[in-house]
């Protein structure tokens, strides 16, 4: 991070630390589409048994682990459920549907959080007419919804819904140990209730790219293949999975600081005469910020805010986001206050 610039855009700025650059580089490698990189099959095996599932594929990004999850789990046709505001329906460029002719039903929960009763009424398959509904996809934590971590009882009761009715559990899992950290589960126990798990390497643990996917020995066959089709064979990728491994040992616990970080900026910010923020939704690392509309949009203030040196997203016309990561000590975060302040304080022309 430039010294002059605070960037609060999203926790997948971070750059790696020094001593992950000494272990990326240390790492050893082999080809992995042999199966052959031994740094990227004990990160595989580490994941798994860390989630409680029997396999775990290394992928190249959250998205092409989220789609190698559906591509395993659906045909072409088939419906997956999932809120209208999540990760998989709103920022990945339709995949479900472009990649495996699978469609969408949303449900419009709280904040990315839907309950069990929602969901009653909305399975398709018993007419010819219908799709054939498969998935149901859970977000945790939420990002459009200001990363909101699921209860472990709200998740339990959706997948049993789901499995009850031969549906499979799909979880997108970027942020998750940000949601165990906040609420207090282990990763093993939120995982214990869902089919298929995807988690990201390169938002709050800090590495330069990789996510994983786990689940059961078939189902991450299908998602291996899956991998390979949409071009994500790895070859060499030891280095990658070193620092994931990395970040395991030594940057889980601090997402805690992250989330402190968070909650004092929400507070702060939230005197600030033409904002406003719900604290309540403020649990982990990521800040949603709603702009009055006599200041004006929320472009606007995040050029302003740019020109005071700190970086944040227009999250829609009147909010903002912004997301505390590794890379943000705590003695900058006055500075952000100070230009929120100087910003709203501002004319919008």
């Amino acid at each position: 991070m430039n010294v002059r610039t605070i960037d609060l855009r999203s926790d997948t700025v971070t750059r790696p630390t020094p001593e992950m650059r000494r272990v990326i580089a240390e790492a050893e490698v082999g080809d992995d589409m042999f199966g052959e990189d031994p740094t990227i099959n004990r990160l595989e095996q580490r994941v798994a048994e860390m989630l409680g599932k029997e396999a775990a594929v290394y992928a190249c990004s959250g998205i092409q682990s989220n789609q190698m999850a559906l591509r395993a789990h659906c045909s072409s046709g088939d419906e997956i459920l999932l809120d209208g505001s999540s990760h998989i329906f709103y920022y990945e460029q339709g995949a479900p549907a472009a990649l495996h002719g699978v469609t969408c039903r949303l449900i419009d929960g709280e904040g990315g959080i839907f309950r069990a009763d929602q969901l009653e009424g909305m399975i398709h398959g018993h007419d010819q007419h219908e799709s054939i509904t498969k998935v149901v996809c859970v977000e945790n934590t939420t990002n459009r919804g200001g990363g909101r971590p699921w209860p472990l009882q709200a998740f339990r009761e959706v997948a049993d819904w789901a499995h009850a009715r031969h549906l499979a559990v799909h979880v997108d899992g970027a942020r998750l140990f940000n949601a165990c950290q906040a609420i207090g589960y282990s990763p093993r126990e939120f995982c214990e209730f869902a089919d298929t798990v995807s988690i990201c390497f390169s938002k709050g643990l800090g590495c330069p790219m990789g996510s994983m996917l786990v689940g059961s020995q078939p189902m991450m066959a299908r998602a291996r293949r899956a991998r390979k089709l949409f071009g994500g064979g790895i070859r060499q990728g030891g280095m990658m999975a070193a620092s994931a491994l990395f970040a395991l040992d030594h940057h889980v616990e601090r997402l805690k600081d992250d989330h402190a970080h968070a909650r004092w900026l929400a507070e702060q910010i939230a005197n600030v005469p033409q904002l406003s923020i719900d604290l309540k939704a403020v649990s982990t690392n990521i800040v949603i910020i709603e702009i009055a509309k006599e200041w004006g949009p929320a472009d606007r203030f995040v050029e302003l805010l740019q020109r005071e040196g700190v970086l944040v997203l227009a999250f829609g016309r009147q909010k903002i986001r912004l997301c505390t990561h590794l890379d943000i000590p705590g003695d900058c975060l006055p500075r952000v206050v100070e230009s929120f302040q100087t910003v709203a304080a501002s004319s919008c022309d």
